[in-house]
């Protein structure tokens, strides 16, 4: 249904516009995994906001901390001002996030989104190393402003910088030749021979799970030996786990599991806890080099965010959320692996870990189809990868089983919908 707000934003609004043009109807109401819009239809979030909203729309805790802070008059803006509330944010993660996994760093606030905390982490690397070059990896995305940008494979975003972007060689992630060679074996090739034409860079950068190059998950043991070799040569380590971490890919930090530590972090989305903008640098102290005031941001002291993520952060207190949420990821799996057996057609294979799963069709177009054809079963989910091939399950982490299995049901039925659109239905279907 066109309705008179829609018509506003389709006539105001940039052409630069996307996400209003897959869920064409204007929501006016959330809560949890649900959203509504204004007929009242309902929706199953599958999508959380690109994995902003971890802990779905609305938690209640949360809004009733947020709600008593500004009732009170609490500090909103401050810019990097002391403030109670970025204390006691600072103290909470120390105590619930950094000591139970013996981590140590120094927290920069480097402005409220994704990319400003790439671009400072970029910034710290080149700084302490006097080195130029950043080597990224294939079908990594880490942002939309130039530096950020010039380490993102996506051709399509790197066209619109409009310049060339330099200073960040790029070198293939785990599994990207599809075959038994070690990826790492060829990158560590590169920076033993002077003759690569690759300088030793300031620092690799990497997602341990690519959300939106397809989903694709570098084993652990790929992750440690990447981490071997940057100590080996001096190279910063940067994790983005903007969209990864806060427990999207099973436990807090994703690089966990390979038991590392990179010299820098990158935090944003979910670290709100509300959806609210924040994003924090983690630098390792000796690395903290910055001089006051040079890298800065009008908003890197959202004190409402703090308020929030100082909240969200009681779900980590209790070992039995994380067990929740391996315990929900296996049932995300299985039912991922059952699609692809029982519909064999969709040439399908499953991609990610934990709550940021999909399926790959080998089918052109079928992905987009499912997402299309979810909206309409009232779910609401996504496409990644370089041709839109993935369909991607990103719930909330505190999803209850009644809403997960609400979903995945949604979710077959979007396949067979999107099957019978495609006419894929001449292929014997495994009972």
């Amino acid at each position: 249904m066109n309705s008179h707000d829609l018509q506003t934003i389709e006539s105001l609004e940039s052409s630069v516009r996307s996400y209003v043009r897959s869920f064409p109807t204007v929501f006016t109401k959330a809560r949890g995994y649900r959203m509504w819009d204004e007929n009242g239809k309902e929706y199953i979030d599958f999508f959380s906001g690109a994995g902003a909203l971890n802990y779905g729309h609305n938690e209640p805790n949360m809004k009733k901390k947020l709600v008593e802070y500004i009732l009170d008059d609490g500090i909103t803006h401050s810019l990097d001002m002391a403030s109670n509330a970025k204390a006691e944010f600072l103290r909470t993660f120390k105590e619930v996030i950094l000591e139970p996994r013996d981590l140590d760093y120094k927290i920069m606030f480097p402005g409220p989104t994704g990319t400003n905390t790439v671009e400072s982490a970029l910034k710290i690397a080149r700084k302490v190393t006097g080195r130029t070059d950043v080597i990224s990896f294939t079908n990594g995305f880490h942002g939309m402003t130039i530096g950020s940008l010039s380490v993102t494979g996506n051709s399509m975003k790197r066209i619109g910088a409009g310049v060339p972007l330099q200073y960040s060689p790029t070198m293939p992630y785990d599994d990207f030749v599809g075959s038994e060679d070690d990826t790492l074996d060829y990158l560590r090739r590169f920076l033993e021979d002077n003759g690569s034409g690759v300088a030793i860079p300031a620092a690799m950068i990497i997602e341990t799970v690519q959300g939106e190059g397809g989903l694709n998950a570098a084993r652990f043991e790929w992750i440690k030996k990447l981490s071997d070799i940057c100590k080996e040569w001096g190279i910063f380590l940067i994790v983005d786990d903007v969209q990864a971490g806060v427990g999207r890919a099973g436990t807090f930090f994703s690089f966990e599991k390979a038991g590392i530590e990179p010299d820098v972090v990158c935090l944003s989305k979910s670290i709100g806890g509300y959806g609210l903008p924040l994003a924090l640098t983690l630098i390792k102290p000796e690395h903290d080099q910055f001089k006051p005031g040079e890298h800065n941001g009008t908003f890197r002291g959202n004190n409402h965010a703090f308020v929030t993520a100082t909240e969200a952060l009681s779900y980590w207190k209790d070992p039995k959320f994380e067990q929740s949420i391996q315990k929900k990821s296996d049932r995300i799996t299985e039912f991922l692996d059952e699609m692809i057996e029982k519909y064999p057609q969709i040439q399908g294979h499953r991609k990610g870990r934990a709550f940021m799963q999909g399926i790959s069709s080998e089918v052109e177009g079928f992905s987009e189809k499912v997402a299309s054809e979810g909206f309409h079963h009232g779910l609401i989910m996504e496409t990644a990868g370089g041709h839109d091939q993935v369909f991607k399950l990103f719930p909330p982490i505190n999803i209850d089983e009644d809403g997960l299995e609400q979903g995945l049901e949604l979710i077959e039925k979007s396949i067979q919908s999107a099957i019978k659109a495609m006419n894929l239905e001449s292929d014997p279907v495994k009972q």
